[in-house]
This record gives C-alpha cells, sequence and structure tokens, in this order.
C-alpha cells in the first residue's frame, strides 16, 4: 500500500518522522517502507488553501491507497476530554459565505451559491465514507473547518446552533474535498487539544493532545501493516 501522511505543520508530524527513521526503511527524502508499506509524509502548511492545494501538487497522488490527515483542533463538545482521538467523519466549511447586519452567518449552500447536494457535498456536508477495513477503533464526530477560529462567546454560540459540529479544525474540509475530488480513500484523525471558547491559551494541552495523537497514528499503522 501506499499511504499519505498529510499534516499543517512540521510540530504535528515530528514524532511519527522520529519513529518511522528508527524503525522503518528511508527509501527517498520524501518515502518511508514500513512493514511493506509505502509512507509518505506531507506538511502542507496552515488553512484550507494550503491544504488543499499541497494535496493537488503531489506527484503520486493518483497512486496512493490512503490519505491520512492528521492534526490537533478544538471540541465544542465537553463531553469529549481534552486529549482524545477522534476520527472526523463529517466535516464542513464553517465560515464560507457572509455575515448578515445581525450578525448571523449565512452560508454559500444557503444562498445557493453552491450547490449543497452535487458532489461531494451532502447537505453541505463532505462526508467520509471509508472502507470498513480502514477504519479505526475511535471515536467518529462532525467538524467544522475555518480560516478564523473562534474565540469570543457570540460566535461560539452562533455556530454552534447552526452546524451542531463537536470540533474545529482549520484544514478538515479541505482535506476531504481534495480527497473525494480526486477519489482517494482517505481518513481524518485529530486530537483535542482545547475547548472551542473564549480565547485562552492558558487552558489548552498541545503536547499532550501531540502526542496522543502520534501515539494513535503509529498504532494504526502497525496495524494497517497486517491487512
Amino acid at each position: 500500500m501506499k499511504l499519505l501522511v498529510v499534516t499543517a505543520t512540521s510540530l504535528e508530524l515530528t514524532p511519527l518522522i522520529s519513529f518511522l527513521e528508527k524503525n522503518a526503511v528511508k527509501k527517498s527524502f520524501f518515502e518511508y517502507d514500513f512493514k511493506g508499506n509505502s509512507i509518505f509524509p506531507l506538511v502542507t502548511g496552515v488553512g484550507a488553501m494550503q491544504t488543499a492545494f499541497g494535496l493537488s501538487r503531489f506527484h503520486e497522488i493518483k497512486q496512493i491507497d490512503l490519505a491520512i490527515n492528521i492534526g490537533i483542533c478544538g471540541s465544542y463538545n465537553r463531553d469529549i476530554t481534552l486529549g482524545t482521538v477522534l476520527n472526523i467523519t463529517k466535516d464542513r466549511f464553517g465560515d464560507l459565505g457572509v455575515e448578515e447586519a445581525d450578525g448571523s452567518f449565512t452560508d454559500v449552500y444557503e444562498m445557493e451559491l453552491v450547490q449543497k447536494n452535487k458532489f461531494p457535498y451532502a447537505d453541505g456536508w463532505l462526508l467520509n465514507d471509508l472502507k470498513e477495513k480502514y477504519n479505526p477503533s475511535l471515536k467518529s464526530v462532525s467538524g467544522i473547518t475555518v480560516n478564523r477560529v473562534h474565540g469570543t462567546k457570540n460566535s461560539i454560540e452562533l455556530i454552534s446552533q447552526k452546524y451542531n459540529p463537536d470540533t474545529e479544525s482549520m484544514e478538515g474540509a479541505a482535506f476531504l474535498y481534495a480527497c473525494k475530488t480526486m477519489d482517494v480513500d482517505c481518513i481524518q484523525l485529530r486530537s483535542v487539544s482545547n475547548y472551542v471558547e473564549p480565547r485562552n491559551r492558558a487552558n489548552w494541552q498541545i503536547e499532550q493532545a501531540l502526542e496522543n495523537l502520534n501515539t494513535t497514528l503509529i498504532s494504526y499503522l502497525n496495524n494497517l501493516g497486517e491487512l
């Protein structure tokens, strides 16, 4: 199998690279052989635009059997413990549209600028109908993808009421959009570093989230080697 591991920043990928350097065969600058699978790490940069562009420009994208997007995220759901690794199976662009005079948000699907049920969308959502053999034993949740993360009480309440998402990231929907339009099987794994609340980085647990994320990813790659 050919596996593409996609992340926005090198920080999120460093533990995996360290593991591969010790436990895999480095075939080239961009490729490792691990348990008979080719693994290609790819850092795209932060945000939806760089993620989608990075995937489209990856030279072997059409030969990839499974693309894996990893990263941290914020959680709207307080029942999810910080550091929990999740499988984001439903995502959408959460700030693509217009702000109305009363502060509410109208998205491009409601404006009928984009057809909400035209491929790859389903009611404006991007759904990941992953093959069963690739599914991890993780909680499946929904997410929104934004260019500006929500950090005020009012904006958080408005977006929560509109989409009722579990998580928020800056890349997930772009990753799913690119993979679905290029017909590449994919999975999005994210670890919760913080709750979506009036912005307070003192409450964030980034180190623990990254450690849990990479531990889960490495376990997942080990299990894939048994297919």
